[in-house]
């Protein structure tokens, strides 16, 4: 058997995970050095703009202009491993993929993303796809769900949202506005039953937000329950079981029949990371929130879903956090201290019904963050114009090209 130290291979930066984290972060690096050695380390064949698949369930867009090929936005320069990660060596700047190979590194970034924890949901794995339980939070369930949404004349849909932290945070009620929004329009909103179901307190994490919010849910007659986290599924006979916390903290279960569901499951750390020297007590890589380096290892960062930052996990959040990265990873190369620039923006524009949408900017702490002089809290045709039309350009052309508009991050800080 070939020696496996004959098979390491060593990089300048290895990068774990081709998402929009890891080749935002991969440009803006080569921007700053094309002559740095780079790897991304990632076993998937296709590359997702996970945030149109809202509007794909919506029947607003088409799913298959949201995926192409990894070959085809991998950065030109960069070596990509196409190989899953077993284990992470800091100590010995080391990274072990699926197959023993070893890959040494000087810095090395973690963005894998997050793992969709499906099987934590009694029932749901089997009944995805069938019997009215869909998802947006998966490629092949969107269109399913705008099956379900444009047949329905009458009955009760179901949306569930689990604990945070999740990736974005207003997708579960997006699902939900845009769904009863077609609803209205073909005239039989009347006869659905809506139903929110959130294992959180409130609306929205924000409270600018939440006033619009409840407009529209007064509008579409939805039923929101708080403190209600969804833990079963039986799809054949249409039940969806959920615990309920008292205020006293005593737990109770309910079930409710549905005609359709839309779920978002529980969201966690993948394992490879949540189990590594790497992870903070809660699973995510370990870093400090402004600066995102790692609080023990100096040549390691981290952005993205995969991070400890308490921001919304966003890719918008990214848009900001790559060049930063970037710009602090070279800096620590030559001997300089990390600049603490991030400062916790995300977005979500959250889609109330076709044709408006909510653009919530916000940074850490609730502080509004917008990019516009307007009133972020008023829905906006021109948001859904920039939520359906402009930003998936600028995702395919500006983000994943290493364009850094609007970021703040000077290109040579150091």
């Amino acid at each position: 058997m070939e020696n496996r130290l004959l098979q390491a291979r060593a990089f300048d930066v290895v990068i774990i995970g081709a998402g929009t984290a890891g080749i935002s972060v991969a440009t803006s690096l080569l921007n700053r050095d094309s002559s740095l050695h780079i790897a991304l380390v990632d076993p998937s064949s296709t590359h997702d703009y996970q945030a149109a698949w809202t509007l794909v369930g919506a029947g607003e867009y088409q799913q298959t202009q949201t995926r192409k090929p990894m070959a085809q936005v991998i950065p030109k320069g960069v070596d990509w491993i196409q190989k899953p990660v077993l284990s992470f060596q800091p100590d010995e700047n080391k990274v072990t993929l699926a197959d023993g190979v070893e890959v040494s590194y000087q810095q090395l970034v973690v963005c894998p993303g997050l793992k969709l924890n499906w099987d934590a949901i009694e029932g749901l794995s089997e009944s995805l796809g069938k019997h009215g339980v869909t998802s947006n939070y998966r490629y092949d369930l969107a269109p399913y769900t705008w099956n379900l949404v444009r047949n329905m004349r009458s009955g009760r849909a179901l949306f569930t949202q689990p604990a945070m932290p999740i990736k974005c945070a207003g997708a579960p009620q997006k699902a939900m506005y845009l769904s009863c929004s077609n609803w209205e329009e073909m005239g039989v909103l009347n006869g659905i039953e809506v139903e929110m179901y959130n294992a959180g307190a409130v609306v929205f994490g924000v409270p600018t937000f939440v006033p619009p919010l409840m407009e529209y849910i007064k509008r579409y007659r939805a039923k929101v329950n708080f403190v209600h986290n969804l833990i079963k599924i039986d799809g054949p006979a249409k039940l969806a079981t959920f615990e309920v916390t008292a205020p006293d903290g005593s737990k109770s279960k309910v079930e409710r029949g549905f005609d359709m569901i839309h779920v978002v499951p529980p969201q966690v750390a993948p394992e490879f990371v949540a189990s590594s020297p790497l992870a903070s007590a809660t699973g995510w890589v370990d870093v400090n929130q402004h600066t995102m380096q790692h609080v023990r290892y100096s040549n390691v960062f981290s952005l993205g879903d995969a991070g400890s930052m308490p921001n919304a996990k966003t890719t918008a959040a990214i848009r900001k956090q790559a060049p930063i990265v970037a710009n602090n990873l070279l800096r620590v190369r030559s001997g300089l201290a990390p600049l603490a620039d991030y400062d916790g923006y995300g977005a979500c524009p959250l889609t109330v019904e076709k044709g408006k949408v909510v653009l919530a900017e916000f940074s850490y702490g609730g502080k509004l963050a917008p990019t516009f002089p307007l009133n972020p809290a008023v829905p906006r045709r021109l948001n859904w114009m920039l939520k359906k039309h402009v930003f998936p350009a600028l995702y395919w052309f500006g983000a994943l090209k290493g364009r850094e508009w609007l970021t703040r991050c000077a290109k040579l800080d150091a």
